[in-house]
């Protein structure tokens, strides 16, 4: 009985161990800028024109 107990305590920490592992991937991006390039009104004073 103590056997089984022991067997059931590391069989389910070895499930949560592997599972937090797994659960703690990123997906893999293919460019480290995720955005693209800025439009022509950003970085301006409002309301100053061009």
């Amino acid at each position: 009985m103590r056997s089984l107990r022991k067997f059931i305590l590391v069989t389910a920490l070895g499930a949560l161990f592997l599972g937090g592992l797994v659960g703690c991937s990123t997906p893999q991006q293919d460019s480290s800028i995720p955005w693209s390039r800025p439009a022509d009104w950003e970085g301006r004073v409002p309301g100053m024109g061009k």
